[in-house]
């Protein structure tokens, strides 16, 4: 495509031009679309030209010399001559020099190519860049990754209606670009990802080429400077199968090599007091509980000792505890006691809600918590080091137990990173349906941990790349600490609310219409919402797109055991 600016119009004179929108009469032999750049120079007395650019919010068409609805017809038999009038409305975006004035009526008008696009978009002034995806004439966007990092800022939030705006895809597109291209510098190989794979099987395939990747597929990665294939290095964890008969094997039904299983040991889960995630979804008692939760966790790190014939299990007065029943069991013996010290001044009510629950999470959980019958237990450690990209699969697993899961691995990643102090080598969590576990409403464990993460993930180098249906059940303070912006499709209803007052109103109207692929970006770069498509994965989505495994591919330390 010409590098070369062209000529397409001139400012109009019969609408007002301010420094902030104008007004852009296209000739007839060009044309202008909605996100196009836009530049036009202008003489300002006293201090030279000033190059004003800008990206087209709206365009319209018209008769000119028409005064009636029905004078369309009388064109169309040409009885009545009329002139048809296209102009664009443009959102200034950048002075250079900063000279705030608006153009003058007349000047020329060009759609901004190469260098002036770039100087358009400030896309000059990013010295760190990360393929974000493409314009509808197919010219590259770039993120800012200083805004990514944490150096500046960090965090994406990605909101869109569910199997039409994708999100997760989106999210993906973005790691994929990070691993396979030079932006993250000498810090690429030890940068992390993990990814909650919450729908179906669809993200246990990142390894496989996408055999539907076609040559204009190909040609969108080629424009964005990225090999088109699979990710390079991935992990894949799903849930013990609750029946096995005592065997850790994965709950997953599409493929059988190169997943691994993961559970946690009754030891890991009192010494990491990890009983609180089993009370995530506490709701009218939700403080008693979680206050009730916190003091049996510290009585039962404080009281129970190592076991010195199994690595997996403690011992609790003496007597081995060899499985999360037994566990259990003592938690609520200890509780009944009303001169026991676990329960603490808690009321008897509090005391049968954290009960009941507790028995359901043992029902729902119990089959990841494992004791005695533990073998190897630490090939069953959910590892994050051993690949770049780590998919945990919770898709199977009940509401309670996908919580756990969730809270517990972010609470983990966290304090590792907590414990390292620096911000190098990154680590990106992916978490679609954000809304479950950070609501608008209440409070919990998972919330408590995304909050720090939103909100001290930037010094820490942990980046939260969140997806939901609607932001605007989403905390604030989550949506309120992401530096990126992303919308898909969205509800009519949805788009009307403050969440997405980042978005102008012609902006949100589109929203509505977006094709599958297709997100409106906002960064801090870029004074105004861009919309961007991303291209077709290249790795694939589903056991039906699979392609061979790349050349000298191995699975995982997992196959064959």
């Amino acid at each position: 495509m010409d590098d070369a600016s062209e000529l397409v119009g001139m400012v109009l004179g019969t609408e007002d031009a301010t420094p902030l929108t104008f007004w852009v009469g296209v000739s007839p032999e060009g044309y202008l679309q909605l996100d196009d750049a836009v530049v036009v120079e202008t003489d300002v007395p006293g201090r030279g030209v000033v190059r004003i650019s800008g990206i087209v919010q709206d365009v319209r068409a018209r008769h000119e010399g028409a005064q009636f609805d029905t004078d369309v017809f009388l064109v169309d038999k040409g009885v009545l001559p009329v002139d048809t009038g296209v102009a664009a409305e443009v959102v200034a975006t950048r002075f250079e020099p900063e000279v705030f004035v608006p153009p003058m009526p007349g000047r020329p008008a060009y759609r901004a190519r190469g260098a002036d696009r770039d100087e358009a978009l400030y896309i000059d002034g990013i010295e760190r860049r990360l393929a974000a995806g493409l314009t509808r004439d197919g010219e590259p966007v770039f993120l800012d990754l200083d805004f990514l990092d944490g150096a500046r800022g960090a965090h994406v939030n990605i909101s869109g209606v569910s199997g039409v705006a994708t999100k997760t895809t989106y999210a993906l597109f973005l790691l994929y670009a990070l691993f396979h291209s030079e932006a993250l510098g000498g810090y690429r190989a030890n940068t992390k990802a993990i990814v909650f794979n919450v729908k179906g099987e669809d993200l246990m395939w990142l390894d496989r080429p996408n055999a539907k990747l076609d040559d204009a597929g190909r040609a969108d990665y080629e424009r964005l400077g990225l090999p088109a294939g699979p990710f390079g290095s991935v992990g894949l964890w799903a849930p013990v199968r609750r029946d096995a008969g005592g065997q850790a094997i994965p709950q997953v039904e599409s493929r059988s090599e190169g997943v691994g299983a993961y559970y946690w040991t009754i030891r890991e889960f009192v010494r990491g007091r990890l009983l609180r995630f089993l009370f995530a979804e506490a709701d009218d008692e939700r403080s008693q509980i979680a206050d009730l939760a916190s003091r049996v966790e510290v009585h039962l790190d404080r009281e129970c000792a190592d076991d010195p014939e199994n690595d997996a299990t403690v011992v609790f007065s003496g007597y081995p505890v060899n499985d999360f029943e037994a566990l259990c069991e003592i938690v609520r013996n200890e509780l009944e006691d009303d001169a026991s010290a676990w329960r603490g001044r808690a009321a008897d009510a509090t005391v049968n809600a954290f009960l009941r629950r507790l028995e359901s999470g043992a029902f729902h959980v119990g089959h990841l918590v494992w004791g005695r019958e533990a073998e190897h237990p630490e090939r069953h450690r959910i590892d994050w080091q051993a690949s770049q990209v780590t998919v945990v699969d919770i898709h199977t697993l009940h509401d309670r137990a996908k919580r756990f899961v969730t809270g517990v691995v972010i609470k983990r990643l966290f304090e590792e990173k907590e414990r390292m102090g620096r911000r190098e080598p990154l680590a990106f969590l992916v978490l679609d349906e954000l809304n479950r576990y950070a609501p608008r409403e209440g409070s919990g464990p998972i919330k408590e941990i995304l909050l720090d993460v939103a909100e001290r993930g930037r010094s820490l180098g942990m980046v939260l790349i969140g997806a939901e249906q609607t932001a605007s059940e989403v905390e604030r303070r989550v949506i309120a600490n992401s530096a990126f912006r992303v919308v898909g499709r969205l509800d009519t209803a949805e788009a009307a609310r403050s969440e997405y007052g980042f978005l102008p109103a012609v902006t949100r109207a589109r929203a509505s219409i977006l094709k599958p692929g297709s997100m409106i970006l906002q960064q801090p770069t870029i004074p105004v919402p861009l919309q961007i498509r991303f291209p077709f994965p290249s790795w694939a989505t589903r056991s039906e797109e699979a392609g061979a495994p790349p050349s000298g591919d191995v699975f995982s330390r997992f196959e064959g055991e």
